[in-house]
């Protein structure tokens, strides 16, 4: 799951934080001033850890549906509002007709319409947030498990609690739109006379207790952040051979990524770490900044053959910007140096970065990196994977796209696509067409009521897969989830794993919207 940019608000001084945004592709975090000055960083590991679990559960897309649909129920008292002052604000004088009758029954119509208006959108917001209260309270227990689970420290996501607890300006948000997205926010954000019924957080004491059953009711005092303490030697691992290791995948780590879909464990995220703890110093710090993350990305779409990458550069030099090309000279080497099973942690990790571009400067970038690809006329499977999975991410960032509707309960209800799916990776991990229609057997059989053949390379246009993936994406999550078990069985039927196989297996899912843990 791609890290969100991180924005501050500058002006307040309580201690909060919220995510926002409609999924983990178009996400961002906030915090406040407060947050940053008064927590170490252990206590903002868990904040972070709190928001990225809104993030990774779905939290945020609920969160803008309830603001939705609240604003909507006020939209009705509002107009109410309007009918029923605008006689007074605008000193309007009831004229009879002609007659000298009939005037005053229509006005107080259309006053007793407007109170009804007033009375039905105000009671209907009323009950609206005791709604999103109770909602948001069963929300915030989840992801204050998750932060402990995705740090595995307790003490950190308790004590950046306890903080709040003890100090005095608290988690207010002193922002005039703050009631609106009270339920968006890390701790109360918003203090009124129906606490009990309209808090849309529960009390920081339930909270702590939940994470320390014998906590003794003390808080903290704000105390400045410590810089983060530097690995020991027995924390120290070899990274040759790790690195080595990255050229493979094993079978467990492939069904494992399968099975922890939007639940990864601490050995998952061991594994995550561990990957991008071996990339090269050098990349790792080029992937953190706009510039540089687009010459990484330019670098990996680099042909190995020497014609082909004359001809790339050159299209680089007059269409890409000066100083990323100049970027791209320098890393060129430690690129075509990075392990094939390290290719997507790097792209991963840039992430973040290219989504800091400007509309014109990720127009350009991706007009290079589909020339970068078409410029020897044909696409492979990595250069299709690494664009799926880039574009994916940021095309709905940048683009505005709609998020598509579900409409398929079961796989088979997509056959032609299906079928097509299968075969590309059926044809991706084996040459042979014995074994590869093996492969695909055995991946057709773990769709009920599925049966059919292994379509040939010549049958098979990107442009389709494209479309295939584009129709997989209206597959309901359990069906997607059996997609892509369909695929790790056809991956490891012959017990290989091979990069370009877990590569395609990654476009799969970030099409489908379905986070695989990084795979060691």
């Amino acid at each position: 799951t791609p890290a969100p940019p991180v924005y501050l608000l500058d002006d307040e001084r309580g201690i909060n934080a919220f995510a926002a945004g409609y999924s983990p592709r178009d996400a961002v975090i906030g915090v406040t001033s407060g947050l940053l000055n008064t927590m170490n960083r252990e206590q903002l590991q868990g904040v972070i850890a709190h928001e990225f679990s809104h993030v990774f559960n779905g939290d945020m897309r609920l969160n803008i549906q309830l603001i939705g649909i609240l604003n909507g129920i006020l939209v009705i008292g509002r107009i109410g509002y309007e009918i029923v002052s605008s006689p007074f604000r605008h000193r309007i004088r009831m004229r009879s007709s002609s007659s000298g009758k009939g005037g005053g029954g229509a006005i107080l119509i259309v006053l007793v319409t407007g109170l009804g208006l007033l009375i039905i959108g105000y009671t209907g917001v009323f009950f609206g947030n005791l709604i999103k209260a109770a909602v948001s309270r069963q929300r915030e227990f989840l992801a204050d498990a998750s932060a402990v689970q995705f740090t595995r420290n307790p003490s950190g996501i308790a004590g950046a609690l306890k903080v709040i607890g003890g100090y005095q300006p608290g988690s207010k948000v002193v922002t005039p739109a703050a009631v609106e997205y009270s339920h968006a926010f890390f701790a109360r954000g918003v203090y009124n006379l129906m606490q009990s019924l309209s808090a849309t957080h529960p009390p920081l004491e339930e909270r702590i207790r939940r994470i320390e059953p014998g906590w003794d009711g003390r808080y903290l005092t704000a105390t400045p952040r410590v810089k983060a303490q530097t690995a020991g030697k027995q924390q120290k691992r070899d990274r040759n051979e790790r690195a080595a290791a990255l050229a493979g995948f094993t079978m467990a780590s492939v069904q494992r990524a399968i099975d922890e879909a939007g639940n990864p464990d601490e050995q998952a995220m061991d594994a995550a770490r561990k990957l991008i703890e071996d990339l090269p110093a050098v990349l790792h710090e080029a992937a953190q900044e706009p510039y540089s993350a687009r010459a990484l990305i330019y670098g990996l779409l680099l042909d190995r053959g020497y014609e082909e990458r004359v001809k790339q550069l050159e299209h680089l030099h007059h269409h890409a910007e000066r100083d990323v090309y100049l970027l791209l000279q320098k890393l060129m080497a430690k690129l075509d140096e990075l392990p094939a099973g390290a290719r997507l942690t790097l792209v991963d990790v840039t992430m973040p970065a290219l989504k800091q571009l400007s509309n014109r400067q990720y127009q350009g970038f991706r007009d290079n990196v589909d020339a970068l690809i078409r410029m020897d006329g044909t696409i492979n499977l990595m250069e299709w994977s690494l664009q799926k999975i880039l574009f994916n991410h940021l095309d709905r960032q940048f683009h505005n796209l709609p998020i598509p509707k579900f409409r398929f309960r079961h796989c088979r209800q997509i056959g032609p696509e299906l079928r097509l799916l299968l075969s590309v990776m059926a044809l991706a991990g084996h040459s042979d067409r014995k074994d590869a229609a093996h492969a695909f057997s055995i991946a057709a059989q773990h769709i009920d009521g599925f049966s059919t053949t292994l379509m040939s390379a010549r049958e098979i246009r990107i442009g389709a897969l494209d479309q295939a993936l584009n129709k997989a994406q209206q597959l309901y999550p359990l069906a997607r989830k059996r997609l892509l078990e369909a695929c790790a069985r056809s991956i490891l039927h012959d017990q290989r794993v091979r990069p370009r196989e877990v590569e395609l297996l990654r476009a799969f899912a970030d099409a489908l919207d379905c986070p695989l843990p990084m795979l060691n």
